[in-house]
């Protein structure tokens, strides 16, 4: 008898490669359909919102009540939550840089250069005091250290959750006191921030449309070509593997934009200055992340709520510090010591110092050499917060009577 040709394992292959991709298209689709509906929610929002006075940043308060809402929402119809779109935020951080770096395009960088081993020493012992934190919160809390230093280490809710999916932790912990800090700090420091200074922090609901109405078609066309050149240099930073790569090659993209132009330009100087709509959409793109991780709802329980509080109450505390031992050692005036310390996200402290138009510059510089020192230092810090957890899983199996584990 002769064989058959029929070979199960190479359609069972197809096959699974068919569903694989099917599964793909879904999972976009409907990212794409709950990113839709925060967008046309988060909009309203922040308009409503802007005539509370909240300040510069009325449009991420939209876009984390959007993300709540709309995740929430979608929990209750379908019966599971979505997880947070990484993408989101870094279609955010190129918006939001490429609008930073084109308002600092004409600023004299050279003046600052003498305060750089300040800005090292504040981050190094902002990184200190975060190592110290997430070393008691893992004490008091019973969570290993790995997932309490990855909880309270100011690198970001996306990318901390990330690193502790990648290490089988508790992402959802970690999610919810990254989000806890950085919510709290970029309430707060606009509301500090008015106390401190005269000037006006409003966002009023006109600079939306009068944003619109200035984009001719000029400026259009220069807002495509801007888009297409800081999408190619965020791409290359990301393979070439540039800590913060999204935002910090947008920012330097939006700096040289003006300049690239004027050099190719037939006699009359351009100036490009991307509308109110770019920077308003990617705040509420920043927004909505952080308002995906509150909409996640994990299962916790209130002592672990507790110490989450607990644990960003000290890190702010630390940031008031950091802010005294600044404003005592330099000639910064307390707003601009504040705003550097702060340990919210970096972009979106900068965007406060923008709306304040307060030392942009300090700020700026301050801010993206702390996040590229953390981006930089985290596989030297993941190493050791490993052996860490070994020595003290070793040394220490059984704290205070109950066996330490993940809540």
């Amino acid at each position: 008898m002769r064989p058959s040709l029929y070979i199960p394992p190479m359609e069972e292959e197809t096959s699974n490669q068919i569903t694989t991709v099917n599964d793909k298209k879904k999972l976009l689709s409907k990212q794409i359909i709950v990113l839709g509906w925060e967008l046309f929610l988060a909009l309203p929002l922040g308009l409503l919102l802007s005539w509370f006075q909240l300040g510069g940043i009325t449009w991420i308060f939209g876009g984390i009540t959007s993300g709540v809402v709309v995740l929430q929402t979608y929990r209750l119809l379908y019966g599971q939550t979505p997880k947070p779109n990484r993408i989101t935020r870094k279609i955010g951080l190129v918006l939001v840089g490429m609008t930073i770096g084109a308002a600092n395009a004409h600023s004299n960088w050279m003046d600052i250069a003498a305060d750089i081993p300040v800005f090292i020493c504040l981050t190094i012992f902002l990184l200190l005091c975060g190592s110290l934190i997430g070393y008691i919160y893992s004490r008091l809390s019973q969570v290993n250290l790995l997932t309490a230093m990855l909880a309270t280490t100011p690198g970001g809710v996306g990318v901390m959750a990330a690193i502790a999916a990648d290490y089988n932790k508790n992402v959802p912990l970690v999610a919810l006191v990254q989000a806890m800090r950085v919510t709290s700090v970029v309430f707060f420091i606009p509301i500090v921030a008015r106390v401190f200074t005269s000037e006006s922090i409003q966002t009023q609901p006109s600079s939306l449309t009068d944003g619109l109405f200035r984009l001719n078609l000029f400026q259009l066309e220069l807002l495509v070509l801007a888009l297409i050149f800081t999408a190619g240099v965020v791409y290359i930073a990301t393979r070439l593997k540039i800590p913060a790569a999204p935002f910090f090659a947008a920012l330097v993209t939006g700096m040289v934009f003006n300049p690239l132009l004027d050099s190719f330009s037939l006699g009359y100087e351009i100036n490009f200055t991307p509308p109110v709509l770019v920077k308003v959409i990617g705040q509420i793109l920043l927004g909505i992340t952080i308002g995906e991780y509150w909409g996640e709802k994990p299962t916790l329980s209130k002592r672990t709520i507790y110490y989450a509080i607990l644990s960003v109450l000290m890190t702010l505390a630390v940031g008031a510090i950091a802010a005294t031992l600044a404003w005592y050692f330099t000639s910064w005036d307390w707003l601009t010591c504040l705003l550097v310390t702060a340990p919210g996200g970096s972009a979106e402290m900068i965007l406060v110092a923008l709306a304040l138009d307060h030392d942009v510059k300090i700020i700026t510089i301050g801010h993206l050499i702390r996040l590229i020192a953390i981006n930089c230092s985290l596989p030297l810090w993941l190493y050791l917060f490993r052996r860490f957890e070994e020595q003290s899983d070793e040394n220490h199996p059984v704290f205070g009577g109950v066996k330490r584990q993940e809540v």
